[in-house]
């Protein structure tokens, strides 16, 4: 099955697969970015990221491989009287802007396998303005003990090492590990292993 496919098949399914509610550390982190500037949400699926982030005034582009994804997506924006940009793509061939973003943000995008992450994080890296901000959540290789939501293979989870190597040359970078609670639809619900990158180029 192709990873279009696999997407557009758990898309299709009624209801939010993530919910509509916008990530928890997302939410947090809001004093960090303020009306007006540019983001991206990177594979932001059904679009609960994106579309919070356009009720806080930002411009923002959701890019997603699924156009069943980016519909629902498109319904949530509506129902909230906000407007977003879209891009139907898989950010593994997406060609990444340079110097584009005041705010990228990537909550967990962990299908990527380990020889495509290098060339997501340098995307990343490329398209950030100077001076903005990257916000990753993911899960960490303990994760697997909980089986809560995400992948199935250990080279798919972040690790403190791996953000460090591809961020450690940000202005500032801090990277938190923790143990929480996800409620997030039915993809992620229950005890998770998590790790959080906030970075400023």
């Amino acid at each position: 099955m192709s990873e279009l496919q696999r997407w557009e098949d758990r898309f299709a399914e009624p209801g939010y697969w993530y919910g509509t509610e916008a990530n928890a550390f997302l939410k947090s982190q809001a004093h960090l970015f303020k009306p007006g500037q540019t983001a991206l949400a990177v594979a932001d699926g059904e679009g609960r990221n994106g579309v919070w982030l356009a009720e806080q005034g930002l411009d923002v582009l959701s890019v997603d491989i699924s156009p069943t994804a980016l519909a629902k997506a498109r319904a949530l924006a509506a129902e909230r009287g906000v407007t977003l940009r879209m891009q139907q793509s898989d950010i593994t061939q997406w060609e990444w802007p340079k110097a584009c973003f005041d705010l990228i943000v990537v909550i967990f995008i962990q299908w990527a396998s380990a020889d495509q992450l290098p060339g997501l994080f340098a995307g990343m890296k490329q398209a950030l303005k100077p001076g903005g901000v990257l916000l990753i959540q993911g899960y960490r290789a303990e994760q697997l003990k909980y089986g809560t939501g995400g992948p199935k293979r250990v080279d798919q989870l972040y690790t403190r090492a791996m953000l460090q190597q591809a961020f450690g040359d940000f202005a500032q970078i801090d990277i938190r590990e923790h143990d929480d609670l996800m409620r997030e639809g039915k993809g992620h619900t229950g005890m998770s292993a998590l790790i959080d990158l906030v970075g400023r180029k």
